[in-house]
């Protein structure tokens, strides 16, 4: 299938305008039909994964490439989410050789090095590394074990834990701190390069650990052995919600849809207000007001929606249950649809550290994560919104 057709009509717009008890403010009317291009986006993916295993700053040791927050996290989240659409049988080339990486790194986990080591990266930084990689591997590994489909067809197979992803979790699990300020959260890289390695982050890497515990299948999250480790990670993002930035309480949002007990009630319905607000007159959302955010070449932050912040958002909001009739969900998707690139399939972000050559690979490190994104958001708006 080349195009996907939303078609939205004005009743739809306008039919509600509270969700949850939170007003929606109105926003202009959308076209009718728009529409976006999954094999383009799915091109676009593979061919920046690809890249990214391939560049020599990405290698690792035993024949091994980084699992980046910026371009293979996002990938391997997004892609398997296009399988259906594509009338795929089974994960792409790309990430076959992704999942090989990583897999081979939970197998060998006593034996590789670090992705940073404290001689060359500086302080702390093997430690980092290790936290930050043993929640990584279990999101991934996690993730496609639920999405697991049967050889030759497009039908998804009851999904089963993996014995490679039993080692992930281990893994995980075995990193978490468990004294001081920071326990029940993990060490996790920080290069003061925001969103995902900076101060900020390792309540972010948290989040992410509640998300592979969340869709892992079997039960998992229910797993006798692993509730006093998942009790010490709750209870951390509980004390430490209120001083994160909003773009980790959408994420914590996201978490709270699998993992019970992360918002109360009037939390939520506050989170669902202030994430209203900052929804830009265009529909998007913008990643600079989500965070006090300053670029370390003190150029100005870009305040153009993203598919980043916006695809996020939206699957954010999906997942906790938002009706995508509301008012604000219709613009958001609306501003998703007519914002991918006719010509190599991406969505644009922008960085928060430095103005970049978007024309350059590195340059396009923020559109990776948009376009992964706006790719799950769109594909989760095609299913039953979860209640």
């Amino acid at each position: 299938m080349q195009t996907r057709p939303y078609l939205y009509s004005a009743a739809a717009l306008v039919a509600t305008a509270a969700i949850l008890g939170v007003a929606l403010r109105p926003v202009p009317p959308v076209a009718a039909s728009p529409t976006w291009n999954s094999v383009t986006a799915a091109h676009h993916l593979d061919a920046r994964q690809t890249w990214w295993m391939s560049w020599p700053k990405a290698r690792r040791d035993h024949d091994t490439a980084c699992v980046s927050c910026h371009t293979t996290l996002p990938y391997a989240l997004a892609r398997p989410t296009l399988r259906k659409s594509l009338g795929e049988s089974g994960p792409s080339h790309t990430e076959t050789e992704m999942l090989q990486y990583v897999t081979k790194r939970v197998t060998l986990w006593d034996q590789v090095e670090p992705f940073y080591n404290d001689a060359q990266s500086g302080p702390r930084k093997a430690i980092e590394s290790r936290g930050t990689e043993s929640v990584l591997n279990a999101l991934i590994l996690s993730r496609y074990d639920a999405t697991r489909i049967a050889p030759h067809t497009t039908r998804a197979t009851q999904p089963q834990l993996s014995e490679i992803t039993r080692q992930a979790f281990a893994a995980m699990w075995s990193t978490q701190l468990t004294t001081g300020d920071q326990a029940g959260a993990w060490n996790w890289l920080n290069f003061h390069n925001a969103p995902w390695e900076s101060n900020e982050s390792q309540y972010y890497g948290a989040t992410l650990a509640a998300i592979a515990v969340a869709q892992a299948p079997d039960d998992y999250k229910n797993t006798p052995a692993i509730q006093p480790a998942l009790d010490h990670l709750r209870t951390y993002l509980i004390t430490n919600y209120a001083a994160q930035p909003l773009l980790n309480r959408i994420v914590v949002l996201w978490a709270s849809a699998g993992i019970p007990g992360l918002l109360t009630p009037t939390q939520r319905t506050a989170l669902l207000t202030e994430i209203t607000a900052h929804q830009q007159p265009d529909g998007g959302w913008t990643l600079t007001t989500l965070g006090d955010w300053s670029r370390h070449d003190k150029t100005p932050l870009d305040t153009r929606s993203d598919g980043y912040a916006t695809g996020l958002t939206v699957y954010a909001l999906h997942q906790a249950g938002i009706p995508a009739n509301t008012i604000s969900m219709q613009a958001a998707t609306a501003w998703l649809l007519h914002n991918q690139s006719h010509t190599d399939g991406r969505w644009e972000a922008y960085s928060l550290n430095k103005q970049r050559e978007p024309a350059t690979d590195v340059g396009q490190f923020m559109n990776d994560a948009a376009t992964s994104y706006a790719v799950m958001a769109l594909e989760a708006l095609n299913e039953p919104t979860r209640h």
